[in-house]
């Protein structure tokens, strides 16, 4: 069975020969071409249905290069605009504030939302369970000249923080365990489990955990912004409401599905 379909592959092949050995589609016509030995390894890892990102070690989010590895959760294109509308809100004013990243990852969100507001004195903050993420997201931090502290802390048991942040994001873990059938099967061999998946009984079990903290941990008018299954988009929004935020809005991605919920500490 194939892994990738003959467009996918290609992408695949052209990525990696520009990645890894610096070499355009023209180059490959005119006959340069990697050696073998080098070029194999890839060849078997990429056969297995490791994700590209692994393979090559990297993912690009906002027009940034970010080290991504096995055990932690390749950066969405979608996610991105958790970073546009986050940075378009803070605007050009020199206002000093402070943001939550829950569940980091690779850093992703929190490096990019660091650079971007560096020049407003902006406290960036990433939260994650996972020792190997944290290493990374440092890494890529470091590496980004991005002014971020990174903290191991559980989502699902905050700390008793009182209007500590403007703005608390995060992408946390939606992805329902029925839902395993329909997706592809790189991501659920490679991927981290830990990362995606939440409770068939319990789809909102991150965002309940996360309102709560929110509540207390923004300040007055600060905001929550996070990433939501597309299937419980309203669930999310409606919970939150309930919660006692105010202002609370379900925005679609560029594909048109419920992908994010914006929502007010009163």
């Amino acid at each position: 069975m194939a892994v990738y379909g003959e467009g996918e592959a290609k992408a695949v092949a052209r990525l990696v020969l520009e990645v890894r050995f610096g070499l355009t589609m023209a180059d490959v016509l005119t006959g340069r071409m990697p050696d073998e030995a080098e070029l194999l390894p890839i060849q078997q890892r990429l056969l297995t249905g490791e994700p590209v990102q692994y393979v090559l070690g990297q993912a690009e989010f906002c027009e940034l290069l970010f080290h991504v590895e096995p055990g932690v959760l390749i950066p969405r294109p979608e996610t991105q605009w958790i970073c546009d509308y986050v940075s378009s809100a803070w605007g050009g004013l020199p206002r000093e504030g402070s943001v939550l990243d829950i569940g980091t990852g690779s850093g992703c969100i929190a490096c990019t939302l660091a650079r971007r507001l560096a020049d407003n004195a902006v406290e960036v903050v990433g939260w994650d369970i996972s020792d190997t993420a944290l290493r990374v997201a440092c890494e890529n931090a470091e590496r980004l000249g991005a002014k971020v502290t990174f903290v191991k802390q559980d989502a699902l048991c905050p700390p008793d923080d009182h209007e500590r942040w403007d703005v608390i994001v995060s992408n946390p873990p939606y992805v329902c365990e029925h839902e395993r059938a329909g997706m592809e099967q790189n991501v659920l061999d490679f991927e981290p489990a830990e990362a995606l998946f939440v409770p068939d009984a319990d789809p909102q079990l991150f965002y309940r955990s996360i309102g709560h903290y929110a509540l207390q941990a923004l300040k007055a008018e600060g905001y929550l912004l996070v990433e939501v299954n597309a299937l419980h988009g309203e669930a999310t929004a409606n919970l939150l409401l309930a919660m006692g935020f105010v202002n609370v809005r379900l925005i679609t991605d560029q594909f048109q599905k419920n992908r994010f919920v914006l929502a007010y500490r009163p």
